[in-house]
C-alpha cells in the first residue's frame, strides 16, 4: 500500500461536498471556522478569485485546490468595483448552490466542502500539515481536468447517489493534493520527492514498531547519515525523531480504536519498551492517556 493510501485509511476519512459556488464579480463569501476534526477544502474549476486564510492570501486560478488543515475561518473574494456583494444559497438534495446577491453572470465556478477524520491518526495527520495548502494543478493537468469534469457532470445531475459519488471524487482529490503539494509556500511530508527519503518514510509507516535508528534509515535511503538528515529535514519539514514519534502514535491510535489489544501490547507493537513510556508519549501527542482515548473513541461509535 502506498504512503498516501495508508494514511487516508488510518484517518478513517469522510468527504462532503457542501456547496457549488457560482459567484459574480465583486462578491465576498465568508466561511466560519470548522470543527476540530473537520478539514475544509476548495477547488476552483473556472475563473479567478482571492482566498484569505488569516494573514495569508492565495491567488486562485482555474485548476487550483486549497486545503485548510487548521480549519480556520476564511474568505473568498471575486474582483469587482463597488461595495462587495454577499451571497444567497439554495439548498439541494446533495449540496447547496451559492450565488451572488442581486444576480449577474458568474465569474468563478468553485466547489467547497470538507473532510472529516478520526480523533487519533486523522487528527495527527492533519496536525502535521501546514495551516493551509495551495496546489496549482493548472488546466493542463489531465487527471484533475477529468476529475473536474466528473464533479461538474454529477453536480449538474444531482440525482440518486450524487452525494456518495461526489464524496468519492473528493477523496480522490485529497489523495492528489497530499501526494503533489510541493513548493515554496508548502513543505508537506506526504509529498516527498526524493526517492530515498520517500522509501524511508514509507518503511516507517509500514512498520513503525521496528527499531529505526538514523543509521538504518540512512542506509535504506542509500545516503550518508549527514546527507540523510539534511535531506529529510528539507523534504519533510520535520526531524526524523519527530516523524517517527508521530508515525508510532498514528499506528497506536489505529490499534486502540480498531482492536481490543491491551495497551501494554499496543505499546510493544509500536516500538516502546514500557507501557509507561508509551503512555507519556501518547499523552504528549494526543493530550490524553491511551486507555481514556480508547474509551472516548468507543463512546463516539
Amino acid at each position: 500500500m502506498d504512503t498516501v493510501s495508508r494514511l487516508l485509511r488510518m484517518a478513517q476519512l469522510g468527504a462532503t461536498l457542501e456547496k457549488h459556488c457560482l459567484l459574480g464579480a465583486g462578491t465576498r463569501m465568508d466561511i466560519a471556522r470548522y470543527g476540530e476534526l473537520e478539514v475544509p477544502f476548495h477547488v476552483l474549476l473556472d475563473g479567478e478569485c482571492l482566498l484569505y486564510v488569516g494573514h495569508d492570501v492565495f491567488e486562485l486560478r482555474a485548476g487550483d485546490v486549497v486545503l485548510i488543515p487548521s480549519g480556520a475561518a476564511h474568505r473568498v473574494v471575486t474582483a469587482g468595483a463597488g461595495r462587495p456583494r454577499g451571497i444567497v444559497e439554495m439548498d439541494g438534495d446533495a449540496f447547496a448552490t451559492t450565488r451572488s446577491e442581486r444576480g449577474g453572470d458568474p465569474v468563478i465556478d468553485l466547489f467547497c466542502g470538507h473532510y472529516t477524520v478520526n480523533a487519533g491518526a486523522g487528527a495527527l495527520l492533519f496536525r502535521s500539515l501546514p495551516g493551509a495548502i495551495h496546489v496549482a494543478f493548472g488546466q493542463s493537468d489531465e487527471v484533475l481536468r477529468g476529475l473536474s469534469s466528473l464533479m461538474r457532470a454529477e453536480a449538474s445531475r444531482e440525482g440518486s447517489g450524487t452525494a456518495a459519488i461526489l464524496a468519492a471524487l473528493c477523496t480522490v482529490l485529497l489523495a492528489m493534493v497530499l501526494r503533489t503539494a510541493r513548493g515554496a509556500e508548502n513543505v508537506v511530508w506526504t509529498a516527498v520527492t526524493d526517492p530515498g527519503i520517500a522509501d524511508a518514510v514509507g518503511s516507517v509507516l509500514a512498520d513503525p514498531g521496528q527499531d529505526w535508528p538514523i543509521e538504518r534509515l540512512s542506509r535504506r535511503a542509500s545516503m550518508s547519515r549527514a546527507t540523510f538528515l539534511r535531506r529529510f529535514a528539507r523534504e519533510t519539514g520535520t526531524t526524523v525523531g519527530a516523524f517517527l514519534a508521530r508515525a508510532r502514535m498514528m499506528a497506536a491510535a489505529e490499534l486502540l480504536t480498531t482492536t481490543d489489544t491491551p495497551v501494554a501490547t499496543v505499546a510493544d507493537r509500536v516500538g516502546y519498551r514500557s507501557e509507561s513510556a508509551f503512555t507519556r508519549a501518547f499523552r504528549a501527542e494526543l493530550g490524553t492517556t491511551p486507555a481514556r482515548f480508547r474509551r472516548d473513541s468507543q463512546r463516539r461509535l
